[in-house]
């Protein structure tokens, strides 16, 4: 069933509910008004009855039979059409005249208000009065029927249920009316939510108002609804995308050691007399191939985590702290590259704790493993050395590594942040720096690689913007396929 009609069927009941109820309210008002009327004019009557009611005591109490006649006739042309009763104090009955009760003994003796009696089946409304008239007293009682105000109050009534059902069906019309054009909106939006196009999204409800305020705000609650419908369909299309490019890159990259692998398996398969030391630089190369692909495999599960990672991971960071802890780790990772560490007491910046650690130890590893110093001939490779420093510039907290290795040409220092990019010769995945462009660009910084300003090496400097006191969150990039990009954002 409809809303409007609804509406329309509840307004019907209820509207003559509500007459009915209204008219039940007013009956005993109205009753009221009625008795304070007829009262009314019972006293007036009386008024105009008293002083021949005193001249009748008076003529009575002297014993004049003729002037009392003359009074009793008085007494009925003032009463006109109300019965009258005029009794002395004695209980002598001077005049009845007019409706009377059946039994006498029910007239009231006490002047005052006017009260309601009920002989056979008829009412009579009441009014009794003193009467002094100096040399005895006496009672009159002015009696009408009641039956006027109970004849008006049944027609108030039947006007009360006539209107009622009068009321119903217009009511109802009205309502439906009414209900109909309230509605028009709902239906309205409800049209467009049944001809959405999923691939329109919120859209369709962005400058949609209608101006009734429920209306609007379901507008709104649909809108936001579908926006997070299309953020997570995004989400879901993404982490899919993501799924096939770490699919693809790792049957690409993974087919050379995987070839080398099966050679040399198949070489020890073919010579079990293998000489021993033929033998053992075989199985150095399967190690090798082994935790190359295991490197392999690690950088690619790490990139596609940036690419999936939500908002929700982000929060307040000391980098201080983390830069710290993560030349701790490298030191222990290698104990023969000297570490030389700045650092200020604190910079706070809004990010991913993971994802800055695997910035740190991506960053101080190429250094370890790059920045030793060679000589001309490449035959003698001193210890490496790095310095590690954390300023604070402006909002900004920028981190340099410097190495005494051989440095980046110019020509390649873009080229190194790309995917799978290695020197020759290099032991690693070539996805080092490209986690380290990776993360920069999540935390809304960048990176470059540059000439050490002191000497040969490298340098390579992350600038991440410091934590505002009023930031809360982080907006992310649009786009991030770092694991299948060419080059980084």
């Amino acid at each position: 069933m409809r809303l409007s009609t609804r509406i329309a069927l509840g307004a019907a009941v209820l509207v003559p509910l509500l007459v009915v109820a209204a008219g039940l309210l007013l009956l005993p008002l109205v009753n009221a008004d009625l008795h304070r009327r007829q009262d009314s004019r019972l006293n007036d009557r009386a008024a105009a009855v008293l002083p021949s009611a005193r001249a009748l005591l008076a003529a009575d109490s002297r014993g004049r039979p003729k002037a009392e006649q003359n009074q009793q006739r008085k007494v009925m042309d003032a009463a006109l059409d109300a019965g009258v009763r005029v009794a002395a104090s004695d209980g002598t009955l001077l005049l009845v005249a007019g409706a009377q009760p059946d039994d006498p003994q029910l007239l009231p003796t006490a002047p005052g208000q006017a009260v309601t009696l009920r002989q056979n089946g008829e009412d009579l409304r009441v009014l009794a009065v003193n009467v002094n008239s100096g040399a005895t007293t006496g009672t009159l009682w002015v009696l009408a029927p009641a039956d006027e105000p109970s004849e008006e109050l049944r027609a108030v009534r039947r006007r009360v249920l006539l209107v009622a059902l009068v009321a119903a069906p217009l009511s109802g019309l009205v309502a439906f009316g009414l209900a109909e054009r309230a509605t028009l909106p709902l239906r309205r939006l409800g049209r467009r939510a049944a001809a959405l196009d999923p691939r329109t999204g919120q859209a369709v409800f962005a400058h949609a108002r209608t101006g009734t305020a429920e209306v609007d705000e379901l507008s709104g609650a649909i809108a936001l609804l579908l926006s997070r419908y299309e953020e997570q369909a995004g989400r879901t299309a993404q982490a899919l995308d993501t799924a096939r490019a770490f699919s693809s890159s790792a049957s690409h990259e993974l087919r050379t050691p995987l070839m080398s692998l099966r050679t040399n398996l198949d070489v020890l398969a073919a010579h079990p007399d293998l000489p021993a030391d033929e033998r053992a630089e075989v199985v150095g190369e399967l190690q090798q191939d082994h935790a190359r692909m295991l490197d392999l495999l690690s950088a690619l599960s790490t990139l596609a985590r940036g690419d999936l990672v939500e908002v929700s991971a982000f929060g307040p960071v000391d980098l201080a702290e983390l830069v710290a802890s993560a030349v701790a780790e490298a030191r222990r990772r290698h104990p023969g590259v000297e570490y030389r560490v700045e650092l200020p007491p604190e910079a706070r910046v809004f990010g991913w704790d993971a994802g800055l650690r695997i910035l740190l130890a991506n960053l101080l590893g190429n250094a370890a493993v790059h920045g030793a110093a060679t000589r001309q001939d490449d035959t003698d490779r001193s210890p490496a050395a790095v310095d590690v420093r954390l300023r604070i510039e402006g909002g900004t907290a920028r981190l340099t590594v410097d190495d005494r290795g051989p440095g980046i040409p110019p020509e390649e220092r873009v080229a190194v942040f790309h995917r799978f990019h290695r020197r020759p010769g290099s032991p690693g995945s070539g996805l080092g720096l490209t986690l380290v462009a990776q993360q920069a660009a999540l935390h809304r910084g960048s990176v470059v690689a540059t000439d050490r300003p002191d000497g040969p090496g490298c340098r390579v400097e992350v600038r991440l913007p410091l934590l505002r006191p009023d930031a809360t969150t982080v907006r992310l990039p649009a786009v991030r396929d770092w694991l299948k990009g060419d080059e980084p954002r």
